[in-house]
């Protein structure tokens, strides 16, 4: 009898232990998600999304720098091909010479 009152005494305590152990597990698992959360800037990210007028002020600066870029960009590839071609004119090649000279004259007449 004396046995029985041990097991469940036992029984209880690694009950108690079990229940430790879990909680500081969980513990350990929210001070990781802590310091993740911490890491990747959520808060800043939380609220930036949940405000529409953020979120409005943030698209529209971004497709006004997204439109200059493009512009600026297109200008520049556009100028260096003109040089590119007219190079390519000044070397005097029979057939593309004379083909390339005629677009080169048309976009110098477009400006």
């Amino acid at each position: 009898m004396f046995n029985i009152f041990n097991k469940i005494k036992e029984r209880r305590r690694l009950k108690k232990e079990l229940e430790k152990n879990k909680i500081n597990l969980l513990e350990v698992s929210i001070e990781k998600l802590n310091e993740t959360l911490e890491r990747g800037n959520i808060e800043q990210w939380v609220e930036i999304f949940g405000s529409k007028k953020e979120i409005i002020k943030r698209n529209i600066v971004a497709g006004i720098f997204r439109g200059v870029g493009i512009g600026i960009g297109v200008t520049i590839i556009t100028a260096i091909l003109i040089l590119i071609l007219q190079k390519i004119v000044a070397l005097n090649i029979p057939v593309i010479g004379e083909y390339i000279a005629d677009i080169v004259d048309i976009v110098q007449k477009s400006r």
